[in-house]
């Protein structure tokens, strides 16, 4: 298991920018893949997570369609940490936002941060 905690969410207004960031207990060389997951307001924890972006360890990401080219994910090794680059925001992307970490059989995640977009 991965420890993993969220942090940079808040209110943003619609075509704003946002940083999330993902450190994480573990190297994060030794994780298979590291992820960004979202849960729409109204969905019960567990139930509709969608996948936004992941980068596995080899450095291939992959992107939903709803954000390909405006969110940007990362990792800075040093740091064990992954990042979420959030530009042009749009009130749809408000949800809570996990991070998820998937090593071998292992799958960890993150308590989640939230974000909000409105005017």
């Amino acid at each position: 298991q991965v420890h993993l905690v969220e942090s940079g969410g808040g209110l943003v207004q619609p075509g704003g920018s946002l940083r999330l960031s993902c450190a994480t207990s573990r190297s994060i060389g030794s994780i298979n893949v590291m992820a960004w997951y979202r849960q729409a307001p109204g969905k019960e924890p567990g139930k509709e997570r969608e996948l936004v972006a992941y980068i596995s360890a080899g450095g291939t990401t992959n992107y939903d369609d709803s954000v390909k080219g405006r969110f940007t994910i990362s990792r800075d090794n040093a740091k064990n940490t992954v990042y979420l680059q959030m530009n042009s925001l749009k009130p749809e992307d408000t949800a809570v936002y996990y991070c998820n970490a998937v090593s071998g059989p292992s799958s960890s995640w993150g308590q989640g941060t939230q974000v909000t977009v409105s005017s």
